[in-house]
């Protein structure tokens, strides 16, 4: 999709889509309680938000921080985000880009000189973005030549990170800390601030069909996978990311125009903007991303012509060899929420 063919979907659809009024909401909150609540034995752990131009409309938070007992998850539980972390990170990009501290032409070895392998003199910050890089490791060449195909891969955001922090003189998590404070994100960190005092632990299945207590390096790998957040910090994310309070409006513009093409493994066609995918779904986009960690399993996306952000945060992960089942209640719930805003 032609970024502007989405932005004549985005005017369009803001004059033709109606919002959800308030007996679809009844139905479509009384079919996600009947999701959650249906007797299963993967059943989901977490919580889920559903918000409209900004105000929470639907909260429920199911199960234990610890699988299969009794107390509750709090409000202010944190989980690791997973690939929403890459959003995130794409926007320190941007943002240092508005500063004139960088340019999406510029070559990796122009801020990271000390690599070793030739690609750093040609692969670019906007293919890092895109992961259209072709980098597989730090020491090995590229898979194939940057720019000519797409493979979502962590590599890129990581050296992003790196970029960021040269750029701006200060480290990822202090970069990143900054960016959450001016977002009223309270409960949102790096992992190598060593602030995450209510970050649950993560669980998975493992062979014997039970779930495992799973340990996670989050320290190395915040800048694609391992930011730690809860969905009301997501939320004023959502806000403040698509009301322009963190990008300039051209930027803006920049980070949700698609550049490379995926036939995703449960969501199939998706389009890639420096960040988030960008889905249109009849008309109805879908800005936002997935995300999966070992033990966390992660949704945040947004709707702009409606203005509705869901959010659904896990610590459980089942069916490990089938992602479409991991990701069950997930992509359940946001089938409920299309099909209401379609109507």
């Amino acid at each position: 999709m032609s970024f502007a063919k989405l932005h004549y979907y985005l005017l369009l659809t803001l004059l033709i889509l109606p919002h959800i009024c308030p007996a679809q909401s009844t139905d479509l909150f009384q079919r996600i309680d009947s999701l959650l609540t249906a007797n299963n034995p993967h059943p989901f752990n977490g919580t889920i938000l559903i918000a409209k131009d900004g105000k929470i409309e639907y909260e429920r938070n199911t199960g234990s921080p610890v699988p299969g007992k009794k107390a509750p998850f709090g409000e202010n539980d944190q989980f690791v985000i997973g690939s929403v972390s890459k959003q995130i990170t794409a926007v320190l990009v941007l943002r240092e880009l508005d500063q004139h501290h960088l340019q999406l032409q510029d070559p990796v070895r122009k801020y990271l000189p000390e690599l070793e392998m030739s690609w750093a003199d040609t692969v670019t910050i906007h293919q890092l973005l895109t992961h259209t890089h072709g980098i597989t490791a730090l020491d090995k060449p590229l898979a194939y030549p940057a720019g000519s195909q797409f493979n979502y891969s962590a590599i890129g955001y990581q050296l992003l990170g790196e970029i960021v922090a040269k750029t701006s003189g200060k480290s990822f998590p202090e970069l990143s800390q900054e960016l959450f404070l001016a977002c009223g994100m309270k409960n949102t960190f790096d992992p190598n601030l060593k602030k995450h005092k209510k970050l649950v632990k993560g669980y998975v299945e493992k062979e014997d069909g039970k779930l495992h207590e799973e340990e996670n390096p989050l320290e190395e790998f915040a800048p694609a996978a391992t930011l730690i957040s809860t969905a009301r910090d997501l939320l004023h994310w959502n806000n403040a990311l698509h009301n322009g309070k963190l990008l300039y409006p051209a930027t803006y513009k920049l980070m949700i125009t698609p550049y490379a093409t995926r036939q995703h493994i449960f969501l199939g066609k998706t389009d890639y903007g420096y960040g988030p995918t960008i889905t249109d779904t009849n008309g109805l986009i879908q800005i936002g991303q997935t995300g999966y960690v070992p033990g966390f399993v992660s949704m945040d996306y947004y709707f702009p012509q409606t203005k509705t952000s869901i959010i659904m945060l896990e610590n459980t992960a089942w069916s490990l060899n089938d992602l479409s089942k991991t990701f069950n209640y997930h992509l359940q719930t946001l089938k409920f929420i299309k099909q209401a805003l379609l109507k």
